[in-house]
């Protein structure tokens, strides 16, 4: 093998649990491994990118990696974690979902190839759609006791006196169709191993009890601690909600800048995790990022590797470029390279007025730009005096009291910036 997946996964920080034999079993030759991915919607967001990395290094290390969408138990819902059950989904949507998230897996993992351990994409869906309810408790239901399914933690949570929901059947039935999936995969793709997070263990080790009553076989288990953040918040939230590897759900400034604004403890954690430098890079790079913590340097390296793995190396550039216009020097002609979406994103949050094209037309002059016209500065007088004080900016630009406002100024045709000092920024919207 090109290197030991569960002694790579120990450095990195990326081992929670393993069944007894996982490591000597990999020793043993190729092997395959699948981890879950739920296909509820059409993007990752970085919260499944854990798991993803679990399975690219598996295949860096001579393995075959299956990444399994759930769409048959997508239409069920997972009770792991969640406290109420989750919406339910028609076989379009899935399908839908199905191709979106093969092109983003397609950024970690290799399934063209003609590799012997090539990636695969499954849907649990194929195999579990004509399965008739009958024939599922008679061949797999009778195999698993009902003791067995109530002591797990997920269950027991559900069913314990704070919750008030309560558990459908349905979702009491998940553990089965999920240990199912790695009974099909060990009898149909030789998968002996299940990976996935710390919270998913008692429906993987359903999966290898089903493996050694029915398939007659050995499975094994094998999990990742689920990702904190240092200051107890979620990993992987903002105050708008998700962070999506599809560029038009988290656009590649807002992502980079995710990964950009982690404090010290978590670039040291996440830089182990999220990218495929060396244990030596990473040594190397923390012990320079303490000697200097105010550069940053975990942050800005962990956000460059992993803005490039996701998007691609220009929208990495067009990121950079866009923080600097915020937080460094940069002219006209920057602001002017940035599309809307990121436009909007950096200044996001800056108020803003909207003016008239015919307001553009004759040229708008600064105190209507900056009081009369838009209220970004209380008064007229206020706006000559900052403008006498030259602390007025349009487009990055010094300028002085005669400056016309005009649509050469224009970014995107539509934004005009207006700054005052160093950082109040105010936008002109043209409608």
């Amino acid at each position: 093998m090109a290197n030991n997946f569960v002694e790579e996964l120990e450095w990195r920080g990326m081992l929670h649990d393993a069944m007894p034999g996982t490591a000597e079993h990999l020793a043993e030759g190729m092997q395959a491994a699948y981890v879950g991915i739920d296909p509820t919607a059409d993007s990752l967001h970085i919260g499944h990118l854990v798991s993803v990395m679990m399975l690219r290094h598996f295949q860096l290390a001579g393995h075959k990696p299956i990444a399994l969408v759930g769409g048959a138990t997508g239409m069920i819902g997972d009770p792991s974690g969640k406290s109420a059950e989750r919406n339910l989904l028609d076989e379009k949507t899935l399908r839908h979902n199905q191709e979106a998230l093969k092109g983003q897996l397609s950024r970690f993992l290799d399934f063209e190839s003609d590799a012997s351990n090539a990636a695969e994409l499954v849907n649990n869906y194929d195999w579990m759609q004509n399965f008739s309810f009958l024939e599922f408790i008679r061949d797999v239901g009778k195999h698993i006791t009902v003791n067995y399914m109530m002591a797990k933690d997920s269950v027991k949570k559900r069913l314990g006196a704070d919750s008030k929901e309560g558990m459908s059947f349905t979702e009491f039935t998940y553990q089965l169709v999920q240990g199912y999936d790695f009974l099909h995969l060990y009898q149909n793709h030789n998968c002996t191993l299940q990976m996935g997070g710390s919270d998913q263990w008692g429906n993987i080790v359903t999966g290898t009890e089903l493996i050694r009553r029915i398939g007659g076989g050995k499975g094994y288990a094998l999990t990742c601690p689920l990702i904190t953040k240092a200051d107890g918040t979620k990993f992987g939230k903002t105050e708008t909600g998700n962070v999506w590897l599809d560029a038009e759900r988290t656009s590649p400034y807002k992502f980079y800048q995710y990964w950009l604004n982690t404090s010290d403890d978590d670039a040291e954690k996440y830089i182990k995790i999220f990218t495929f430098l060396s244990q030596d890079e990473i040594q190397k790079l923390t012990t320079e990022h303490q000697e200097a913590p105010h550069l940053r340097l975990l942050q800005k390296r962990l956000a460059e590797e992993i803005t490039v793995m996701v998007h691609s190396q220009d929208e990495l550039d067009n990121a950079v470029q866009a923080s600097s216009i915020l937080f460094g020097k940069s002219t006209s002609e920057d602001l002017k390279k940035l599309n809307e979406k990121t436009f909007l994103d950096v200044f996001d949050g800056v108020p803003q007025a909207e003016i008239s094209k015919s307001d553009l037309e004759a040229g708008l002059d600064m105190i209507g730009a900056l009081a009369a016209k838009t209220g970004f500065l209380g008064s007229n007088g206020e706006a000559r005096r900052e403008l006498k004080q030259n602390s007025i900016s349009v487009n990055k630009e010094k300028v002085k009291e005669d400056y016309m406002i005009s649509a050469s100024d224009l970014i995107n045709d539509k934004f005009v910036l207006l700054q005052r000092g160093k950082k109040n920024y105010f936008v002109l919207v043209v409608v």
